[in-house]
């Protein structure tokens, strides 16, 4: 035990200093869950230069908070600052805080429309001190009368949000579209894997048929799993395709497939990027703001292997991102 306390302490202090330098605050900016060596300083470096080549083709790098679920959402963001990510897409169910923020029941405040303003504040303290951006929530259900879903949008446009990533039957869908011109905040609908309602790609494609503001989460490792070739699928819903969560896998059409840093799976990552490079010139994705998001997104692994997969990913991205820019 004293081994491992001095080895948290000797990454904690060094992950510490290399942030000294550009951290907006004074306050610790980095990874208090890094336990064994990673070059901090290499690794968000990497980081910030795969996040300007995907901005300078009109893309936008970050993850899924749920990638990091092994850890709070305040955490996550010192995580994300860490690997030079801007942007995070944060999903109900993360506590905020390991300590602080309990509920009524004493356990801990999750990130959502039920948070105090206590714990909202320290949300939005963290994302100005990290310099990240929430661009949309989820997965997520939307309560179903239209005062429930009001509330629900005013918590989201409260955090600067664009899109909300979610499930919900085609039956809210006019609702949804009104309350989506009104706030200016799309709705991207995911896929889990078959039999989910939206596992299949010409489903998506026919529900969202006629709504300005509703549009794809391009799962595509879900797409793998359900024996769904990604590129084809996203094909099948140019000028629909609002967001990704991006993944590469082992096997092609087993659920149980896992992740693989991107690039190294047998998804055709590279294929994907070149077709979604190919609706970006054409004006055809992301939805309102016309700036696709991909997201990382891990089902599996935790600690300083899962944010070494996560930063061999930002990496080779941002070199696909680049060769890119020059066709």
């Amino acid at each position: 035990m004293k081994t491992k306390v001095l080895s948290f302490l000797s990454a904690l202090a060094v992950s510490s200093c290399v942030m000294a330098a550009d951290a907006p605050k004074s306050e610790l900016i980095g990874d208090p869950k890094i336990i064994a060596p990673l070059d901090v300083a290499q690794t968000r470096e990497a980081g910030l230069k795969a996040t300007a080549a995907a901005e300078k083709i009109g893309w936008r790098i970050g993850s899924q908070a749920y990638t990091l679920r092994d850890r709070s959402l305040l955490e996550a963001l010192d995580t994300l600052y860490m690997l030079g990510l801007k942007y995070v897409e944060c999903y109900p169910g993360q506590a905020v805080s390991p300590n602080e923020f309990k509920d009524a029941k004493g356990k801990p405040q999750t990130f959502g429309p039920g948070m105090s303003p206590e714990a909202i504040e320290a949300v939005k303290k963290k994302l100005e001190q990290t310099g990240i951006k929430v661009l949309s929530m989820g997965v997520t259900g939307i309560p179903a009368d239209e005062a429930g879903a009001r509330k629900f949008f005013e918590f989201c446009k409260d955090f600067g949000m664009e899109r909300i990533v979610t499930e919900v039957h085609e039956n809210q869908f006019p609702m949804l579209e009104k309350l989506g011109e009104e706030f200016n905040i799309d709705l991207a609908l995911h896929n889990h894997p078959n039999p989910s309602y939206y596992w299949d790609p010409a489903h998506v494609l026919k529900a969202v048929e006629g709504f300005k503001h509703i549009g794809s989460c391009a799962d595509v490792g879900h797409w793998q799993r359900s024996g769904v070739k990604p590129i084809e699928a996203l094909r099948m819903l140019e000028g629909h395709v609002f967001e990704s969560h991006f993944k590469d896998l082992n096997k092609f059409g087993d659920k149980g497939a896992h992740d693989l840093p991107w690039g190294t799976g047998t998804g055709d990552a590279k294929g994907m990027l070149e077709e979604c490079y190919r609706q970006t010139k054409a004006g055809d994705i992301g939805g309102a703001t016309h700036k696709m998001t991909f997201n990382i997104e891990y089902e599996i692994g935790h600690g300083t292997e899962l944010v070494g997969n996560m930063a061999k990913s930002i990496e080779w991205f941002g070199n696909e991102c680049e060769e890119l820019s020059k066709k």
